[in-house]
């Protein structure tokens, strides 16, 4: 009896040390045996058995005629079927055979529990192929190519055939499968042939789970802006870049028994390496809107409401009278044209006062208010005619005409006034008009004779020199005024500093209520608005792109021009970061934005008087 449970502990000793034996287990694999001329396939050497993780010391093969794009990568694996347990760690390359013929993969080894083990080599087949020769990777170990796939922009268009001026809507998003860090934007996307709107996004950039061709990623909404084309034809958007950086994990290599625990599965060593990921480019067919437009017609298109009142319909002569028009609705708010409004004879009319409100969220909509000041100079029943404003409805793809009432004004005989025929009065004339009648002094005067000379006094030269002098000095400012008037491209040009200066000062208070966003905004406005007047660039064709050109054109210092670059992408950049910058930073940028604009004006007026 004793002699039969000896025998059956020696069989269970063998069986179970058979058992171990045969678990553990170091191969070599691959994804296939005959690959293309430069066509990458996957090497995998794994080695089996539960406690999988005290493998030390990976060897890897002699590679002879092939290269290395990626690894060793390093995965480990454990499954429980039935109760049993199981095991793994594998050892990964990306490799290409440059070279045709049949080759031979070495044999790599690897130590566990004091012994080492080595898999067996491996034969390929290497035959002609269409790949083209790749580079050796180094980022971590990730190839470009498996980099790409994980972690890339998509520029969708809500459109792809619209008519001119409809607004198209541009969505970026970030799709990822790893973790990465905050991107920074390499290069903006430029849009040649269109008018660009910013839609408002959240300033941070918020994940959300979503699936793309059937697998998982995480994706977030970068950016969305609405576009207006101004030209028809086939129109192209540029990609969008930016730089990721993409979170991978690395192997050490010290030998340390620190090492040794670390490199244990639950644990990892990171790095990030930053990747340039690019967007699509997108094409837009445009279509002319049609040639039958109305005359009072400006390019408007959308959907759009008129309505317009008048503030006193009886005035006396001289009190100033208020029309306010509202145009509201969808469309391109910004570059709405005011309708004109004609003034009957015995008005003075001033230069209306224009304001937009912008709602940027999904559709670009809003209203343009724009407000006329008039002072009848003549008195009796006037009658102001009513405005006309022609948009083109992108709904039922024709023309609308919208039309207010006319005005009929009573204007009543003021006093201390008299009608005069002609309507042209100066501003001055309203505070003169009660003061050009003199009393004559009739106090006592002496008529005894005077010497020749005391008869002609300073003042009697006086009396006829400085009139002439004065009113010579009226019409040069008067003919300077009207030239100005008349060409608005020159006007614009000379403007353009102060302009500039109104809207630092605008930055500086948003600065001081602690409005980042609109700080920047301001900023941004300020330099866009200077270099669109003083380089002659509409607003519909301004990039910055094109503003740079012209600078280069007129052979402004390259430093004052990179030095616009970079206020102007900071300013894009601003609503991208996940925290607001300092004050200190915030206070440097206007410092610096107002040393550029007085910089550019004192080189681009220099060289203009030098030619």
């Amino acid at each position: 009896m004793n002699s039969r449970i000896k025998y059956i502990l020696i069989f269970l000793t063998l069986l179970c040390i058979n058992v171990n034996l045969s678990a553990q287990e170091f191969k070599a694999t691959v994804d296939k045996t005959t690959v293309g001329q430069y066509e990458r396939f996957r090497v995998y050497f794994t080695f089996e058995d539960v406690n999988a993780n005290n493998v030390r010391n990976f060897r890897g093969p002699d590679f002879k005629g092939f290269q290395i794009l990626s690894g060793p990568n390093q995965s480990t694996s454990m499954q429980i079927i039935n109760g049993a347990v199981s095991g793994s760690i594998s050892y990964n390359y990306i490799v290409q055979a440059s070279d045709i013929g049949e080759f031979t993969i070495g044999s790599a080894s690897a130590d566990y529990d004091g012994k080492s083990f080595t898999t067996n080599p491996i034969k390929l087949n290497v035959v002609k192929g269409t790949g083209t020769p790749n580079q050796p990777d180094n980022n971590g170990g990730v190839s470009q190519e498996e980099l790409a796939k994980n972690v890339f922009i998509l520029a969708v268009s809500d459109k792809q055939n619209v008519m001119q001026g409809e607004q198209i809507t541009v969505t970026y998003k970030l799709y990822v499968k790893t973790n990465i860090n905050s991107p920074q934007i390499s290069k903006l996307p430029t849009y040649k042939g269109f008018w660009a709107e910013d839609i408002e996004t959240s300033q941070n950039i918020r994940f959300d789970i979503e699936m793309y061709r059937g697998e998982r990623y995480r994706s977030a909404v970068i950016k969305k802006v609405a576009l207006f084309p101004t030209q028809s034809g086939e129109l192209s958007v540029t990609p969008f870049e930016l730089t990721v950086p993409v979170i991978i994990r690395k192997r050490r290599d010290s030998g340390s028994v620190f090492d040794d625990f670390f490199n244990d599965s639950f644990f990892g060593r990171s790095e990030a390496v930053d990747y340039n990921v690019k967007s699509n480019s997108i094409k837009i067919n445009v279509q002319p809107l049609p040639a039958n437009a109305p005359q009072s017609f400006k390019g408007a298109v959308g959907n759009f409401t008129l309505d317009a009142a008048i503030d006193k319909k009886e005035v006396e002569q001289n009190e100033s009278i208020n029309i306010i028009v509202n145009i509201s609705g969808t469309g391109n708010i910004k570059l709405l044209d005011v309708p004109k409004l004609e003034v009957p004879v015995g008005f003075e009319s001033y230069e209306p006062k224009i304001s937009d409100n912008i709602n940027r969220t999904a559709k670009v909509s809003g209203s343009k208010k724009v407000e006329y000041l008039l002072v009848p100079r003549v008195s009796g029943a006037k009658t102001i005619p009513g405005l006309e404003f022609t948009y083109f409805d992108v709904v039922k793809r024709k023309y609308s005409t919208l039309s207010t009432p006319a005005f009929v004004v009573n204007v009543k005989k003021g006093k201390n006034t008299y009608d005069n025929a002609s309507s042209g009065f100066s501003k001055e004339d309203v505070r003169l008009l009660s003061q050009d009648i003199r009393y004559i002094k009739i106090s006592s005067f002496n008529l005894q004779k005077r010497d020749e000379f005391s008869l002609i006094s300073k003042w009697f030269w006086f009396g006829i020199i400085f009139p002439v002098l004065f009113l010579s000095a009226v019409l040069m400012i008067k003919k300077r005024q009207d030239k100005l008037s008349g060409n608005t491209r020159l006007m614009k040009y000379n403007k353009a500093e102060k302009a500039a200066r109104n809207r630092l000062k605008s930055a500086k208070k948003s600065l001081d209520a602690g409005n980042n966003e609109q700080f920047y905004n301001e900023i941004s406005q300020a330099m866009s608005g200077y270099l669109e007047d003083k380089l002659d660039l509409q607003k519909s064709d301004f990039t910055l792109d094109r503003a740079v050109s012209k600078l280069y054109e007129r052979n402004v210092d390259i430093e004052l021009i990179d030095q616009v670059k970079v206020i102007s992408e900071k300013c894009e950049f601003a609503r991208f970061a996940p925290n607001h910058e300092s004050g200190a930073a915030e206070k440097e940028l206007y410092d610096k934005s107002m040393d550029v604009i007085i910089n550019l004006e004192n080189s681009i007026t220099a060289k203009k008087k030098k030619k």
